[in-house]
């Protein structure tokens, strides 16, 4: 599905076909969680508050011992 970028008020945005929306159960007000990909692409779905509190934690864990992962990763 080809999308355009565009201008939404002061902001920028994508808007979603209800058709999208409704496959996905998305509504107006949901929040979601985009994760840009290795490849390039970006993913998104529904939030997850166990699991977006899972990923912050995670996070500060990586840029706390960056140093000590790249060496690990080394």
């Amino acid at each position: 599905m080809k999308l355009e970028v565009k201008k939404i008020g002061n902001s920028t945005g994508l808007i979603l076909p209800k058709e999208l929306l409704s496959r996905l159960s998305f509504g107006q007000g949901d929040w979601v969680t985009v994760t840009e990909m290795a490849d390039g692409s970006i993913q998104i779905r529904r939030s997850d508050p166990v699991f977006d509190k899972g990923m912050e934690i995670a996070e500060k864990a990586m840029q706390t011992y960056r140093n000590a992962l790249e060496e690990l990763a080394k």
